[in-house]
């Protein structure tokens, strides 16, 4: 690969900066400083450093898991709030997609990959991998109500707008306003909207897992790649 391909790839620099950081001595390749932008490199074996930091880009797809934290937009192009890829530390961001989205106020397990045919496996209806989200809810449900919406859940709610009913769902209550509810689809604000079927409102929403994978040990906005058994489960 070109030397200001290799750098632009990996630092999302644009060939025109890319040069001009090489024309002024920063670029290193095996410890030799280098100002062709047409050097060749391999991109396996080569070392190449801008200003003494290592430079790597991608040479396969990338499966990551990132525990969002509120205030940021699932989105590609940034509207109100800045979007979640911003959180992850990787080269070519822009190639990233997201496996479903959580709303800027949710926080919880989000999948993020550049490889469309997985991303399609995780987030398809056909396939039904199950996603545990816990819920804090504004008014209290006493031990009657908390029976009905359970019993509710797991029938399947016709929700209004909506043509078809929900899919069986398992919702257990924790205490009077915690509850934890396990999905195998994705409707829009369903989690919401379900709640409001009874009359209640969400106030905080967190997504704990998505099919086998889990958020254990993952702080607020860190991220992971996943191993190659986990990818391999969707």
């Amino acid at each position: 690969m070109r030397l200001d391909k290799f750098i632009s790839k990996a630092t999302e620099l644009s060939r025109k900066e890319s040069k001009k950081i090489m024309h002024a001595g920063e670029i290193t390749v095996n410890d030799q400083v280098i100002k062709d932008p047409g050097l060749h490199v391999d991109i396996v074996n080569d070392d190449v450093m801008w200003a003494g930091e290592p430079l790597s880009v991608a040479t396969g797809n990338r499966y990551i898991l990132l525990h969002k934290p509120e205030g940021f937009e699932c989105t590609l192009k940034a509207k109100e709030y800045p979007i979640v890829t911003e959180l992850i530390a990787v080269p070519e961001l822009g190639s990233l997609r997201i496996a479903g989205r959580l709303d800027v106020d949710t926080t919880g397990a989000l999948l993020i990959s550049d490889d469309g045919g997985w991303l399609h496996r995780v987030t398809s209806p056909k396939h039904e991998h199950a996603k545990v989200y816990e819920l804090t809810l504004a008014d209290a449900m006493d031990s009657d109500a908390q029976e009905k919406a359970v019993k509710k859940v797991a029938e399947g709610i016709l929700l209004e707008g909506d043509h078809e009913p929900t899919k069986p769902a398992i919702l257990e209550f924790i205490d009077e306003t915690h509850a934890r509810l396990t999905l195998e689809q994705g409707k829009y604000h369903q989690v919401k909207r379900m709640m409001g079927y009874f009359g209640n409102k969400v106030i905080e929403l967190h997504r704990a897992s998505i099919g086998h994978i889990n958020l254990d040990g993952l702080d607020k906005g860190d991220s992971r790649f996943l191993t190659a058994d986990e990818v391999a489960k969707f």
